[in-house]
């Protein structure tokens, strides 16, 4: 039996991935690559009911975590009692504590994933671990009587949540195949946007608190999220399942764990299993490759609008005249829009298999709102209007090209380097947007929106430049294999596999 149920190799089998994202087996192979679309409904269903919400909730709160210091600054600004003056921060003291934050997340993130990549520790304790220890200084935050206390308390975060997006995406390329992954990765995302959506809704319940216990309002935001960080914590370390080729017990068993295997590498290549071709590359040459590159300069690009939406929309929304309490209320509209466009879009992005057309349409709707912002329309309607168009720009973009990268790299090791090297400096972006917005200049913010709108059409021309270069590849490709044998093109396909736009 064991015998039976032992992966072929790849390049043994004649495997087709189809429009579904199940695997069509066209020779004679073991008993458990047969056609049985009911199975491999039930292995897609499993994977995306347990490892998309346990991954989702994890960015979700990390997220959270991330930005509610947004909302714990608006809820106090110009007050006695609010986070900047209580604090006594300085002038720049809230762009030096976004900022603070992104110096060890960045730094952290290629090494943090080439460890989970070794499996040493499995993958639910590796992130609900560190997931745990985030939530308690999250929390902490709150409880900190020093703006000095507070960059610690950040820069320790960074170092803790440095594993954790980064892990959770190459658990979700690890699992999915090219096809499948761009839907699951903008559920993936949608998640960490539930996290700054229902941030305003708790940030306007939690107003209410301001004085109980003897603390403002603004310090039970970060206590009360940071405990909810730590109760989800011990899901993650529970209930995380291990990658695909140690996957057992109660989430996949053997037959089916070989039967995913085998799915996984007919979409993929011998990735699953660390294939030679894998173990062979070394790091140096994963972190030259000009596709991670020019991949994380169109995120970076991207983000830079995200985390303005983000760290800024309730200053820019209270200084518009509203109170801050209905401030809060006001950013939930603008993330929903992000969420039902992401779903909309990569849904078909996926149906398609196809993402840069939908990654152009994303940059134009996010060119109209920079450019409604920077000629700065006076009409508060207006210039909240462009906060919809910013997020529906912008965040179905972030899934895309998760899902883009992904598919143009063949090994756990690219995956693992890949996907960090995205994540990772890809956000970057926070140093520019925490620092451009700068406190002197509201409410206008100049500086702000032209960086904003500057960075979005460089974005537009580095995805047409990939584009370009990915299409160039293949022709270069299909003529290559046009002058080989038909045992030539096998090897050569092992090896220089077709890019996908």
């Amino acid at each position: 039996m064991a015998e039976i149920l032992k992966p072929v190799p790849v390049e043994d089998l004649k495997l087709t991935e189809k429009s579904d994202g199940s695997v069509n087996s066209t020779n004679e192979s073991p008993a458990f690559l047969a056609e049985d679309p009911k199975l491999d409904r039930a292995l897609l269903w499993r994977r995306d009911a347990v490892l998309i919400p346990i991954m989702g909730l994890l960015y979700m709160l990390l997220f959270l975590d991330r930005t509610n210091i947004a909302n714990a600054r608006a809820l106090g600004i110009g007050k006695p009692n609010g986070l900047e003056m209580s604090l006594n921060m300085p002038s720049n003291g809230y762009n030096v504590a976004l900022s603070i934050f992104y110096i060890p997340f960045v730094l952290a993130e290629v090494p943090a994933n080439l460890i989970l990549n070794l499996n040493k520790i499995r993958p639910g304790l590796f992130l609900g671990g560190q997931m745990l220890l985030l939530g308690i200084l999250g929390m902490c935050q709150g409880l900190t009587r020093t703006y000095g206390g507070l960059l610690a308390l950040r820069f320790l975060m960074g170092v803790f949540e440095a594993s954790l997006p980064a892990g959770a995406t190459y658990m979700i390329s690890m699992y999915y195949t090219k096809r499948q992954a761009a839907v699951r990765f903008a559920w993936f995302f949608n998640f960490a946007l539930l996290g700054p959506f229902f941030s305003g809704l708790l940030a306007y319940a939690i107003v209410n608190l301001e004085g109980v216990g003897g603390y403002e309002g603004w310090r039970w935001i970060f206590i009360i999220e940071g405990l909810m960080t730590v109760f989800i914590s011990v899901f993650v370390i529970l209930g995380c399942p291990n990658f695909p080729q140690h996957a057992q017990g109660w989430f996949l068993r053997a037959a089916e764990r070989d039967r995913l295997i085998a799915q996984l590498e007919a979409s993929r290549g011998a990735e699953t299993k660390g294939s030679a071709v894998d173990t062979a590359v070394s790091v140096w040459k994963v972190l030259v490759d000009w596709r991670i590159h020019l991949f994380t300069a169109v995120f970076f690009c991207c983000d830079v609008t995200a985390s303005s939406v983000a760290a800024f929309s309730p200053t820019i929304l209270t200084e518009l005249g509203w109170t801050a309490t209905t401030a809060q209320l006001f950013t939930m509209p603008v993330w929903a829009s992000g969420i039902v466009a992401s779903f909309v879009v990569t849904w078909l992005a996926s149906r398609l298999n196809r993402r840069a057309p939908f990654i152009f349409g994303c940059i134009t709707l996010q060119l109209v709102g920079w450019i409604i912002m920077r000629v700065y329309a006076q009409p508060a309607g207006v210039r909240y209007l462009a906060l919809f168009f910013m997020s529906m720009g912008t965040f179905p973009q972030m899934p895309l090209l998760m899902a883009w990268l992904s598919a143009n790299l063949r090994g756990r090791k690219y995956l693992a380097v890949g996907m960090a090297w995205m994540v990772g400096f890809g956000n970057c972006a926070n140093f520019v947007s925490s620092n451009v917005f700068i406190t002197t200049e509201r409410p206008r913010y100049p500086t702000g929106f032209s960086t904003g709108l500057g960075f979005t059409v460089l974005g537009l021309v580095l995805v047409t430049l990939g584009t370009g270069l990915l299409v160039l590849k293949n022709r270069r490709r299909e003529a290559a294999r046009a002058q080989m044998s038909d045992a030539e093109r096998e090897c050569y396909d092992e090896v220089y596999f077709k890019f996908v736009y």
